[in-house]
């Protein structure tokens, strides 16, 4: 008996060490690898969502972080998506407004599709979204610089953060790595990285209008730092396809949200 536990405590630190590196769990590729039941595996991944450390789904689990890739690995994934929510965003901008780029991949879709003739200005933090900018060449920049830290793809130090209080940002695009309708501790909008929480805490503080554009995936992730709650930001830019209860969740917590649907009033 002490030998069988012993080798199920094992197999388990091995299942939980998986699922901190961001590994799927399959239940059936766990059996035949340690030649056990699936109904074993299932116990397993059980006792690991009781404790926090899974979330259960069919056939296996899920880990409840996703680790922090770099912005380069994010970039060009999903890209149909993400330009239609980032066309919603762009449609949402005034004339003559400073406009605030956050760091993200969706957020870069936009510099392609903002509008040249309106006299915009643009800051941001990211390299890419300023490389694109650029080359644009019809709207000015202002880069926010620091040390550039490649999984964020942007500066988010003490001096960028300092920059911040420079600016008076009429329009800001805040980017999150997750985002759920909960209004507790496990709730809001959260970023995987803890210099970038700050960073956009205190930008969003800078902006009179402040919206978070979101793959449906973010609804469906979790992140150690958060950010802000729907009481935060003014939009909540969603695909068309995201579930109608997680829809009315939001809804719910106060979320007022746009999709490619629709246009903001």
């Amino acid at each position: 008996m002490f030998m069988t536990t012993s080798l199920s405590i094992s197999r388990r630190d091995i299942i939980e060490a998986r699922l901190a590196k961001g590994q799927e769990i399959v239940a059936s590729a766990v059996a035949i690898e340690f030649d056990i039941s699936e109904d074993a595996v299932r116990r397993d991944l059980r006792a690991l969502a009781a404790e926090g450390k899974c979330r259960r789904v069919y056939g296996g689990a899920l880990p409840l972080v996703t680790p922090s890739r770099p912005i380069a690995e994010r970039i060009g994934q999903a890209s149909e998506r993400k330009t239609a929510l980032a066309r919603v965003a762009a449609g949402t901008v005034a004339a003559g407004e400073l406009l605030f780029l956050d760091c993200g991949s969706t957020n870069l879709a936009m510099a392609a599709l903002l509008p040249g003739d309106q006299k915009l200005t643009v800051a941001t933090n990211s390299i890419d979204i300023a490389a694109a900018i650029i080359k644009r060449g019809d709207i000015p920049l202002i880069l926010i610089g620091g040390v550039v830290d490649p999984v964020v793809g942007g500066s988010v130090d003490a001096s960028a953060i300092a920059r911040l209080d420079e600016l008076n940002i009429d329009r800001c695009f805040v980017g999150a790595c997750a985002v759920s309708a909960e209004t507790g501790p496990k709730g809001g909008m959260s970023v995987q990285e803890h210099a970038d929480a700050i960073f956009k805490r205190k930008l969003m503080t800078r902006s009179a209008i402040n919206i978070v554009l979101a793959t449906s995936e973010k609804f469906e992730e979790r992140a150690p730092h958060r950010i802000g709650y729907a009481k935060d930001i003014d939009w909540l830019i969603v695909e068309d396809d995201l579930a109608a209860d997680t829809k009315q969740a939001l809804t719910n917590a106060g979320y007022a949200m746009l999709t490619p649907g629709q246009s903001a009033a």
